[in-house]
């Protein structure tokens, strides 16, 4: 089985490229600020998640890269509440996004809490 077919990795893909297509419509002064925060933690969920699962041999590697993800999708979230409180975001389009970031942030949890349904030995 591939990472891309985790549940968790296609909505944490499907939630960065919404984020990568709400940045090209900031403002150009946020090209190398708020544009690329945004854009480089949404993309880290999805690399941490894939990370995870190609090490799951690896119990405490594949939760601490699941926690790296967890904390990623925190800090989209943070830069999402940027984007609404500079108004280059309205309310309702964040608050569509904060639920898709919530509900990665379940999955990962899921993960982290049930490692045997990924493939990780947990009686190491």
């Amino acid at each position: 089985m591939s990472f891309k077919t985790l549940y968790a990795y296609q909505k944490a893909f499907d939630l960065a490229m919404e984020v990568f297509k709400l940045s090209k419509t900031f403002p150009t002064e946020e090209r190398f600020a708020l544009s690329n925060q945004i854009i480089r933690s949404s993309r880290s969920v999805c690399s941490a998640i894939a990370e995870a699962y190609r090490k799951r041999e690896y119990p405490k590697y594949f939760t601490n890269k699941l926690t790296d993800a967890d904390s990623e999708n925190a800090e989209t979230q943070l830069w999402l509440d940027f984007a609404e409180a500079c108004n280059y975001l309205p309310e309702k389009h964040k608050i569509v996004l904060q639920s898709q970031s919530e509900e990665v942030g379940k999955l990962i949890n899921y993960m982290k809490n049930n490692p045997g349904k990924f493939g990780v030995k947990t009686d190491c």
